[in-house]
């Protein structure tokens, strides 16, 4: 089969389009013929070798595709079946195997993109806000990174949960317009305004309820200082590239929580819990409250120019590979 294979760590270059071994499925992984996968911010951090592993490998968090075949045990998919998966072995290829607890059947009206662009944002966005953010109706909820692919599909989750004030923050003004479609009452763009004393003009000095933080350092630091009482930090991600800090005294007497959630670590040690994400994201998607914006399109053997889109942070939505084109 075709595939692109990190053959060495670093740049977007040492990305290669070659023909890889095809995956055979072992006990209990479902083998799934690719239409589509989608780049990841920590397909790039994986890249670079953030993300531990060895070379060379085959890239890739998710994808929508068809199952050709199964291993033994699997009960729940048949040959011919539209899905998306987790891979265990990377998407960016014709072919890939997943654990059965990790592959859904999707909706008979969701096309390969939308259904490319799914998994990874709306998973982790729905777990964000229903799981752990556990977002009321009424509440206010502050997205950092709102015109990203999990930030827009955190805007339209957190409205369709109820919340009644969704703010969003984004580092370039180019990219307020795609957290304005997405659904955010108000856009603060950190190029030029500083985000507290807005957050807390926005919510009548309360601050906000619930905040979702991929970014971490300075940011988070700064989110706590515009959390409301009983609020929840949910940190998620450093994309910043530092750490954050926080003193015990900023909690206990304010009643509010700093969480962490991986998504990842959630695939890996706890699979079962996806089952009924995949219920709720699919029905919202099915009722036209969820929609995941698209912000580009690339051929599997244009990998590297998708990554390098991605890595510029210029990139709006999900950044898609075609694989059978």
């Amino acid at each position: 089969m075709k595939a692109i294979v990190v053959e060495e760590f670093g740049g977007s270059d040492k990305m290669k389009y070659i023909d890889w071994e095809t995956p055979d499925p072992g006990p209990g992984e479902v083998l799934i013929q690719v239409e589509k996968t989608s780049v990841n911010f920590a397909d790039i951090k994986g890249r670079y070798g953030k993300k531990g592993g060895k070379v060379p490998y085959v890239p890739g968090l998710d994808l929508a595709g068809t199952v050709i075949g199964s291993g033994e045990g699997v009960t729940k998919f048949f040959p011919g079946q539209r899905v998306v998966a987790f891979p265990s072995k990377g998407s960016y290829a014709q072919f890939a195997v997943a654990d059965e607890r990790l592959v859904f059947a999707i909706p008979d009206n969701m096309d390969w993109s939308a259904a490319a662009a799914f998994p990874v944002v709306s998973f982790t966005a729905y777990q964000l806000l229903a799981d752990v953010g556990r977002v009321q109706p009424g509440e206010s909820v502050l997205i950092h990174a709102a015109a990203g692919g999990i930030g827009t599909t955190a805007i339209q989750l957190a409205k369709a949960m109820g919340a009644g004030q969704v703010i969003g923050t984004v580092g370039k003004v180019d990219k307020i317009p795609a957290a304005y479609r997405a659904g955010a009452d108000y856009v603060i763009c950190l190029e030029s305004e500083d985000f507290p004393p807005a957050v807390l003009d926005a919510t009548e000095g309360e601050g906000a309820d619930v905040i979702l933080d991929s970014i971490s350092g300075a940011v988070a630091e700064q989110s706590l200082t515009c959390l409301a009482p009983y609020g929840r930090l949910v940190h998620f991600g450093n994309a910043g590239g530092e750490a954050g800090s926080f003193q015990t005294a900023d909690l206990h007497s304010s009643c509010r929580a700093v969480l962490g959630f991986s998504f990842g670590t959630t695939r890996k040690k706890r699979p079962h819990l996806l089952e009924k994400t995949a219920e709720h994201v699919f029905s919202l998607y099915e009722k036209g409250l969820l929609n995941i914006e698209i912000g580009g399109r690339y051929p599997l053997e244009q990998a590297a120019e998708a990554h390098d889109l991605v890595e510029s942070r210029m990139s709006t939505g999900k950044v898609l590979l075609d694989v059978n084109h």
